[in-house]
Formats: C-alpha cells, structure tokens, sequence
C-alpha cells in the first residue's frame, strides 16, 4: 500500500524542474551582479611610481574603507538631501492624485470612464526619458509655448530649470507619468469592495464623502501603503529625469542624485569601486527604509484588527 502512494521520481522532481529557469536568470542576473559589486567595493586599485608599466596597477584588499570614503562624500550626502527634498514633493501629490482620480472614477455616476482612466494612465506607458525630454522642451523659454502665451499675456516667465523651481520641474514629470499607474492600482481595490458594504452606507445615509472617507479609504488602505512602498523606491533611485535635463541646464550637476554620482565615478573618472561601494550603500538604504515602513504599516494592521 505505502509504494503504491510512493509518486515516481520524475513526479517529485516536476517543481524543481519548473523553478530552475528563474533560479538560473535570478543567480546570473541579481545574485552574481550584486556579489560582484560587494566584491569590488572591498578592494581598490594601488599605483605604484608614476602608474605605467606591467604591474604598476594592483587590485587590493580596501575592506571598508571605500565605504567610509563614500558616507563622508559631500557630494553624496548633497544628493541624498536632494533626493529627499525631490520625493517630499513626489510622493504626497503623486499618491494625493491617485487616490483622487481612483475616487472619482468609482463614483456612481461618471461619464467616459474606460476613456478617463486610458488619458490618466497613458503617461505610464511613456518611457521616462522620452517623458523628460517633452517636459524639458516645454520648460524652455525660447521654444515653450507656455513662455510664448505667458509673454503674450504680459505674465511673469519663471525659469523652471533654475534654482528652486528646478524641483517643481523634476517633480512635475514624476508625478506626471506616475499618477496612472498608481491610480489604476486603487481603482483595482475600490471595484473589490463588496457592493453590500456601499449598498449599506446608502441605506443608512452616507452621502458620497462620507463613503469615501470612511468606508473606501479605510479598505483600500492595503492599496495604499503598496503605492507607498513603490513611490519611495522609485524616489531613492531617480536617475533618467535629472540626467536627462542635464543638458537643458546648469543647474543638474552630474552628482544632482546618488545614482548619477555612481554612473559619474564608474563611467566617467573610472573609479568602479568608489561606484560600487556607493552602489551597495544606495541599495542597503533602500533596503532598510523598505523593510522597515513595511514593517511599521503591518505592525499598524495588526493592531487594527485586533481592536
């Protein structure tokens, strides 16, 4: 009876077979990169005399001390306030928005919705340096029709790529391209919410606010701190706008952001394990505000359930 129910080995392998693809893509493509970058980031390059010749140039052992070099950096630090400054106006707009249009396309009674939610979610599916080149044309005085109507009107022209405006500028194409995305995820929960729960707060008198504010914010709120999570990481890795703008201005250096002063050292002065070290610092940072915000908005749940 017991090698009757035995399954054949071929059976019991079948899982293991249909995972080794993406065991094999994620070690060659996430494993390995990420050990490598480690790697290099522990080591450093010794120049011997003037640097030239056979052997001039030897690999070795720098334990942390790339990684001192790169959290005393001013110009990291710079970029990380940056960045900060950047997703402060981001992420609150960007998610405000969302949330808002996801609201007003599950209300009862809305026209053209198929087509609303196409025109809000259409600049997601413009790539993000197509998206900041159309922008940065667009805040450009001699060729902006903006500028040219703003003359025309006798109005102020405030240069967007200078000084501070530049954030409202940078933070314009973000939220631009990402308030669809977001919105469509929202939108998704709203059309999960039982139609009986909608269905009572009617019966009972709940006008439309009220309905949203208490009954479809509160379950949707899974939704939301996804969203969240998302926004923070796409704001801790903002690349492709300020390079992109760069330039259009003088006023995007090319350490405006952590990551464009990783592309500068590796790339530019060659210096791939300063690049790496600040790689890994980059990515740890993202890791510990990740883990930790989803740690916070559980521990938040679990004590709403248990009230």
């Amino acid at each position: 009876m017991t090698d009757a129910r035995r399954k054949p080995y071929g059976v019991k392998g079948a899982p293991y077979a249909f995972l080794l693809p993406a065991t094999i893509l994620f070690v060659l493509f996430f494993a390995l990169p990420i050990g490598y970058a480690i790697w290099l980031s522990l080591h450093k390059v010794q120049v011997k005399g003037l640097g030239l010749g056979a052997g001039a140039r030897n690999e070795v052992w720098a334990g942390i001390g790339n990684y001192t070099d790169a959290l005393t950096d001013s110009e990291l630090v710079d970029g990380a306030l940056r960045v900060a400054g950047y997703g402060a106006i981001v992420v609150p707009v960007m998610l405000g928005l969302a949330l808002l249009f996801a609201l007003m396309l599950d209300a009862q009674k809305v026209r053209l919705a198929p087509f609303t939610r196409l025109a809000i979610f259409l600049p997601y599916a413009i790539p993000g340096v197509v998206a900041a080149l159309l922008w940065g044309f667009l805040y450009l005085p001699d060729v902006s029709p903006f500028y040219f109507v703003l003359g025309k009107l006798g109005l102020p022209q405030p240069d967007l790529l200078d000084g501070g405006p530049l954030y409202l500028a940078l933070s314009n194409i973000a939220v631009w391209g990402g308030t669809g995305f977001n919105m469509i995820v929202i939108y998704t929960s709203l059309q999960a919410i039982p139609a009986e729960v909608l269905e009572a707060a009617r019966l009972d008198g709940a006008t439309p606010l009220q309905t949203a504010l208490r009954i479809k914010i509160p379950m949707v709120a899974p939704s939301l701190v996804l969203t969240f999570f998302f926004s923070i990481i796409a704001t801790l890795q903002v690349f492709s706008e300020p390079t992109t703008l760069k330039p259009l201005t003088n006023s995007v250096s090319t350490t405006w952001s952590p990551l464009m002063k990783v592309y500068r050292d590796a790339f530019n002065t060659g210096d791939i394990y300063a690049a790496a070290a600040e790689a890994v610092i980059i990515a740890a940072v993202t890791l510990v505000l990740s883990f930790g915000f989803l740690r916070a908005a559980n521990s938040r749940t679990k004590q709403e359930e248990a009230r």
